[in-house]
């Protein structure tokens, strides 16, 4: 029996970033959280785990010099994956009002709650 696995994966941070994402998107995609920076091990799990190589990724992650060092070394491990920003006057994902949001995973071609819009 096969299940309903996203070809999609965002990675973000923590959890509370990952809560804040799934308030607003409506897309069929898997939000994944690093919990700070990644070593060779846990990201070669997660490479496996999720098929990130074979999917289309997402990177949202903190405007902050964390965010920024993981961001440069998803960047180098995942060329194809999609960066996402939030504006750096929030910061943080956790922290970015939902319409801010939601307007920055709509001009990466991602479904979210029109509400929000």
């Amino acid at each position: 029996m096969m299940t309903n696995v996203p070809d999609k994966v965002m990675i973000v941070e923590g959890l509370t970033d990952k809560r804040q994402v799934e308030k607003v998107l409506t897309d069929d995609i898997e939000v994944i959280c690093t919990n700070g920076t990644l070593g060779v091990e846990r990201f070669d799990d997660l490479l496996e785990r999720y098929d990130l190589d074979n999917k289309d990724v997402y990177i949202l992650v903190d405007e902050d010099e964390p965010g920024f060092k993981l961001r440069r070394q998803l960047r180098h491990e995942l060329p194809h994956a999609i960066h996402i920003h939030v504006a750096s006057e929030f910061r943080e994902v956790a922290t970015t009002p939902y319409d801010v949001l939601a307007t920055a995973l709509v001009g990466k071609h991602l479904h979210v709650n029109p509400d929000f819009l």
